[in-house]
């Protein structure tokens, strides 16, 4: 068996800086502060220098510190009046790790994206041991991180599950039933350590089990983000993933707050990646500057690996030429089953509704918004700068049933049905209705073409054939001329969805 590499932290001590210019290269300087230091009976640690600041870093313990600094300012008296020496000061509260490690470049990565950089290095090249300062704040996250990469241990990943609906509830569910298994084979450690609604945030740091929805009942914690900061700070969690479940458009405004705070994001909210083109962009530089990441498979295909796909094609330099298909898994089972039962539009509507593949508002599928969103950021995939006002939607609500509260259209859906039986009767023979999204144009432009339309086509064609809730993406391009490439599957439902968040959440926590 592999023995374990030790971590040695020391606690309660404190930097003990000198800035100034010209002097610090100097011949017996160090000599000058330790033998100084060593006449107070005051221990030192670690001594750095630091061309780059111009600066001295001594390493004492805290209950030291102020008596360290005014004997450096004794001692230096003469360089401060000359201005060699601009400040001498502590930094107090700091702790320092130290540990043997051979892949040094990898441990120092690991700890940057979880938002640790150390205020002192000292490594001694030859042995492979490091020691690094940083503030007790973090120690314990750092000495976690640092654990599980030399010793192989599990690497922990603390999940903030927001939003606990159909699709939030199954996704807890799966994370709870798997993780023994994703120990075992992913070396992963999966916790659940905050869940939220719109009201009331849950904390747990050992992680949540299975009964989870009684501890969020009684939580007592208002719903803000900053509260789930401050307990990841105080906690010192690290490998930290929101994943949001919301369909929310207030929510997504705490994204970059999250990203800036040590957060990467799972989401199947298609929210933000609709908003302004200048707010995508703005927060994809933030992601980047953060070295954090942004998952967001589920936006369009629910688990089908469509956004996946098409990001691969693009970064290679194949030229997109179109994107056509069925975006909506609800809207396809709704006209996949309209189309050929004899049945009244509302009652397959409130199927549709009674098994969760639409929104709790169905007017939002039936309103083309849904479809335009998905077309919208896959769009966005391509580098198209489009905005949501630049697509053309085809509504399948009527006017004056559009601005009635939700309630009152859940009473009312029988008031379509004359409108979409007139629609079916007047089709071509052989031919059934489907809501497609296509994109198209020239798209090495700055803008493409979208358009969101309930189009009739024959009923053994590609689109004609899907089946229940199915969605289908045809991506056209250069390489592939007239052959596109298809994609097809379950395009709706909780369980489908909740199972593609989770495949984004170990993608994540596998590269994190």
């Amino acid at each position: 068996m592999k023995n374990k590499t030790a971590i040695k932290i020391l606690k309660n001590r404190s930097i003990i800086k000198f800035e100034g210019k010209d002097f610090l290269g100097e011949v017996g300087i160090d000599g000058r502060i330790f033998k100084a230091l060593t006449y107070a009976r005051i221990s030192v640690g670690v001594i750095s220098q630091q061309a780059i600041e111009n600066g001295i870093s001594v390493l004492v313990n805290e209950s030291d510190s102020e008596k360290a600094v005014n004997c450096l300012i004794d001692e230096f008296e003469k360089e401060r009046k000359s201005g060699k020496v601009s400040q001498i000061f502590s930094i107090n509260n700091v702790s320092v790790l130290g540990f043997v490690a051979q892949d040094f470049n990898k441990i120092m990565s690991e700890l940057a994206r979880n938002n640790i950089f150390p205020l002192i290095l000292n490594q001694i090249a030859a042995e492979n041991r490091i020691n690094i300062v940083v503030t007790s704040l973090q120690d314990e996250k750092a000495k976690n991180i640092i654990e599980a990469e030399i010793n192989s241990k599990p690497k922990t990943v603390h999940l903030a599950v927001i939003g606990h609906g159909k699709v939030g509830s199954t996704l807890i569910e799966q994370v709870l039933q798997n993780s023994k298994e994703i120990r075992n084979r992913k070396n992963l450690d999966l916790k659940i350590i905050a869940v939220a609604n719109s009201r009331k945030i849950a904390f747990n740091k050992k992680g949540f089990n299975e009964n989870w929805e009684q501890d969020v009942l009684v939580a007592e914690h208002e719903s803000n983000m900053d509260s789930l900061i401050q307990f990841s700070q105080v906690n010192q969690l690290e490998n930290l993933i929101v994943v949001d479940n919301t369909a929310s458009v207030d929510f997504v405004k705490n994204y970059t707050l999250l990203a800036e705070n040590g957060f990467d994001l799972v989401s199947s909210n298609k929210i933000f990646n609709t908003l302004s083109i200048s707010e995508y962009r703005d927060f994809r530089r933030v992601l980047n500057k953060r070295n954090k990441k942004y998952l967001y498979e589920t936006n369009v295909g629910a688990g089908l690996p469509l956004i996946d796909t098409i990001k691969l094609l693009h970064l290679s330099g194949e030229n997109i030429t179109g994107i056509k298909g069925v975006f909506s898994g609800s809207l396809s089972y709704i006209f996949n089953n309209f189309s050929v039962r004899d049945e009244k539009f509302s009652t397959v509507l409130k199927e549709a509704i009674d098994q969760g593949f639409t929104e709790p508002d169905p007017r939002e599928d039936l309103s083309g918004n849904d479809v335009a969103r998905k077309l919208l950021i896959l769009a966005r995939e391509l580098d198209l700068s489009n905005e949501f006002s630049d697509i053309n939607v085809e509504s399948l609500i009527p006017e004056h049933l559009s601005k009635i509260e939700q309630s009152e259209f859940l009473n009312g859906l029988n008031l379509l049905d004359a409108h979409f039986e007139e629609l079916k009767k007047n089709q071509k023979e052989n031919h059934v209705l489907r809501l497609v999204g296509d994109l198209h144009g020239d798209l090495q432009q700055e803008k493409g073409e979208l358009d969101v339309q309930l189009i009739s086509v024959p009923s053994n064609s590609a689109l004609g054939q899907l089946k229940d809730s199915d969605s289908i993406f045809e991506i056209y391009t250069e390489s592939y001329g007239e052959n596109p490439i298809v994609i097809m599957g379950a395009g709706a439902g909780a369980k489908v969805t909740a199972r593609g968040v989770f495949g984004d959440i170990l993608r994540l926590s596998e590269n994190k």
